[in-house]
Order: structure tokens, then C-alpha cells, then sequence
């Protein structure tokens, strides 16, 4: 009996199957990751995403939404004192990465998708933010007006004085 001509194990042609399929599938995902890398690095360049990584206060005029936001700081009494990354991100390093982390997906995907508010408002997770940075601003002159316990309520900041980062908002 002639062996050349005998038909491969079934064993063996499944094993070429499946190292085809692996092969097709590691070419598929690297386009796929390609493509998610190539238009990753286009959005970060076509939205200027090096810039949000600065305390330049222009950087937040990059979404038109901003600008009105960005010309009453430039009128308030804490434009020569504070930067927009001063009010509106917490003051220890981690926190304010996270927290940049976080409002810059959130607000990339509403102004994508244009689920956003116009005026944009204050979302309270970032109220928190802000009311904790007044404090630790001002912490000399509000210590004593502070409650004792640390889960007590306090009147907000901006409640009495919101035209102080925002004129007229």
C-alpha cells in the first residue's frame, strides 16, 4: 500500500484548522487595535488632549461651551489668584489626576454625543471638589466656621458668593 497518498489524520487537519483560525484572528485584532490607536491618537491630536494635560485656563476654551465660563473667571476677583485646575480639581496629586481623568471622559463623551447642558452646570461630585478647594484656600479664615464633625453639613461656599470664580453665572 502507497503511504503518500493516503489522507492526513483527521487529529492533524484540525490542528491546521485551528492554527489558521488563530492566525486570522491575531491579524483581525491587530487591525482592530490599530485602528483603535490610529484614531485614538487622531482624536487626541484633533482635540488639542495635550493641552488638558497643563494649567493653561485657554485650555478649556477648547470646547466653545466653555467660553462664557472662561470670559467671567477672566472678570472675577480670583482670575490674578487662581487658575481654572485651582477651583475645580482636588489639591493632592492623585485626586487631581483622577478626577481630570474622569470629567475629561465624561465631558469628551457628552460634548461627542451632544448630551450636555448649555450653560454647562456643575455636576455635584465636582461641587464637592470645589467646596473643598475653597476651604483648603481659605482655611485660616473659615476654620472657625467649620462644623466640628467631620460629616456635618456646611453652608456651601458659592452659596454666598458665586460670583467670585464666575461673575454673572
Amino acid at each position: 500500500m502507497d503511504n503518500e497518498n493516503a489522507p492526513e489524520p483527521v487529529a492533524h487537519q484540525t490542528g491546521k484548522t485551528r492554527t489558521r483560525w488563530l492566525s486570522y484572528g491575531l491579524i483581525l485584532l491587530s487591525v482592530l487595535v490599530g485602528i483603535l490607536i490610529g484614531v485614538g491618537s487622531f482624536t487626541f491630536g484633533y482635540g488639542k488632549g495635550a493641552s488638558y494635560l497643563s494649567n493653561d485656563p485657554q485650555t478649556c476654551v477648547n470646547c466653545h461651551v466653555m467660553q462664557d465660563h472662561f470670559d467671567s473667571w477672566q472678570h472675577s476677583s480670583h482670575h490674578h489668584v487662581a487658575v481654572c485646575n485651582d477651583c475645580h480639581l482636588p489639591h493632592d496629586a492623585i485626586g487631581k489626576w483622577v478626577t481630570k481623568a474622569d470629567n475629561g471622559f465624561f465631558h469628551s463623551l457628552a460634548f461627542t454625543v451632544g448630551d450636555y447642558k448649555n450653560p454647562i452646570q456643575i455636576k455635584p461630585r465636582n461641587k464637592r471638589v470645589t467646596q473643598s478647594t475653597c476651604i483648603s484656600c481659605h482655611r485660616d479664615f473659615v476654620h472657625s466656621m467649620l462644623p466640628v464633625a467631620a460629616e456635618a453639613e456646611t453652608q456651601s461656599c458659592v452659596h454666598c458668593h458665586a460670583d467670585v470664580g464666575h461673575v454673572l453665572r
